[in-house]
């Protein structure tokens, strides 16, 4: 069986295997989920055994030690992934959830059930964790999952994937419901993008070009993620006393991330009161600020910025500053450089802040906190797939019934059209 053979069958399988899956009862995926962790910790050796020809394999192709570090399955990743499956377990099951019920004129009674989405493809690069994470959510949620890892992690996706079509197998569940591509050939992603009679939605994670390429690539819908661009306006009726912790958390807590903070944006009737101090507390967190020419006339720890670092995802310890006349210039700087990921102000006047959150595009706005709270946690969806900045079916953090949609349910007695 060539390449194209085996992606095209398994997109039959999932497809099968999907029509099964919407009606299968919450306590039998519960009880898959609990084998899955099950058998996690009774084959944490074997799995690390795996995993340790992939990072053995990538020390030798000279992968960077982040790179390494995101691949390594080390206990305390396993341990996460557990907690994780019980996680999910704990959550509500979305799927059969009947909503806005009515009853009309001509005595039909009409509602909406929320489904399954169907088949599921996710597309990501080295963390071979994301394939039980994914496949967990999915799975709570009604939808057979076609995982794709990276090449870097084939081994390590291989012996997961082993353990997740046992755990279904032992609950009497259908293995294809959960199935990983056997192979790193690049070729199987692009096979695996026009199989749009088997495939429902792909969801890419990874970089910024994994994603594009995705994108361009895709006959099937795409959820999209293509970076997180995120800012804090600083406005002229803000609480200078919450500005330091609301910045120095948003940015330097994890700056590698994607709800990390990139910019801030300073109202000029603040900015000298202000801008001096942040920028020397940020100075003490080794976090570089590069400014405009009013930033840096205020500071010694802000150098200038070049035209590129405006919009720049630095995803490390370095972000732009930026001293505004107005609301509007703050909002209109955003549109242009904003990736409708995350947006955050501070200020106490109430009519502003409705104004920066009926006005502002992005998945997540913020008032008054930091932009690391547009998370699938910490908003109260027990966790996530990924973040969305896409606006259909999802924008945002994507739980479990952002892995679903809707349908309409009508129930009559014998009425019709006139």
């Amino acid at each position: 069986m060539n390449l194209e053979q085996t992606i095209t069958e398994i997109g039959k399988k999932s497809k099968s295997a999907s029509t099964r899956l919407m009606s299968l009862p919450t306590i039998v995926k519960n009880s898959v989920l609990e084998k899955i962790a099950e058998l996690l910790i009774e084959k944490k050796e074997f799995i690390q055994k795996e995993n340790l020809k992939d990072l053995t394999s990538g020390k030798e192709k000279g992968l960077s030690d982040a790179m390494l570090d995101r691949l390594a399955l080390t206990d305390t990743v396993i341990d996460s992934m557990v907690t994780g499956l019980r996680e999910v377990i704990a959550l509500p099951d979305p799927v059969g959830v009947m909503t806005d019920s009515v009853k009309r004129p001509n005595g039909l009674d009409i509602a909406r059930m929320r489904v399954p989405l169907g088949v599921i493809a996710m597309i990501y690069e080295s963390r071979p964790n994301v394939t039980v994470d994914a496949a967990a959510l999915c799975l709570k949620a009604g939808n057979c999952t076609i995982l794709r890892g990276g090449s870097e992690a084939i081994n390590s996706n291989l012996a997961l994937a082993s353990i997740l079509q046992e755990a279904l197998k032992s609950e009497g569940a259908d293995p294809n419901a959960i199935q990983v591509v056997p192979v790193a050939d690049r070729d199987a992603v692009t096979f695996m993008l026009g199989l749009e009679d088997y495939i429902d939605l792909v969801i890419p994670r990874g970089g910024e070009g994994l994603i594009r390429f995705v994108s361009k690539t895709s006959r099937i819908p795409v959820l999209k993620h293509y970076k997180g661009v995120c800012h804090v306006y600083i406005d002229k009726d803000a609480d200078l006393t919450k500005v330091n912790a609301i910045i120095e958390n948003s940015k330097a807590q994890r700056p590698g991330v994607c709800n990390a903070l990139e910019g801030v944006l300073v109202h000029k009737d603040v900015a000298d009161a202000c801008l001096p101090a942040l920028a020397e507390h940020m100075h003490s967190f080794g976090v570089e600020m590069k400014g405009c020419n009013k930033s840096t006339s205020l500071s010694k720890f802000i150098s200038s910025a070049t035209d590129d670092d405006w919009g720049e995802e630095f995803l490390r310890l370095c972000m732009c500053v930026k001293v505004v006349d107005s609301i509007e210039e703050a909002q209109n700087y955003i549109q242009t450089h904003g990736s409708l990921h995350t947006e955050g102000i501070i200020t106490q006047n109430y009519t502003t802040a409705r104004k920066f959150v009926a006005e502002v595009d992005a998945s997540a706005v913020v008032v008054n906190a930091s932009t690391r709270f547009n998370d699938g946690s910490q908003l109260g969806l027990g966790t996530e797939i990924g973040i969305s900045t896409s606006k259909l079916h999802a924008y945002g953090p994507m739980g479990l019934e952002e892995l679903t949609t809707r349908k309409f349910v009508v129930y009559g007695e014998g009425q019709v059209r006139n």
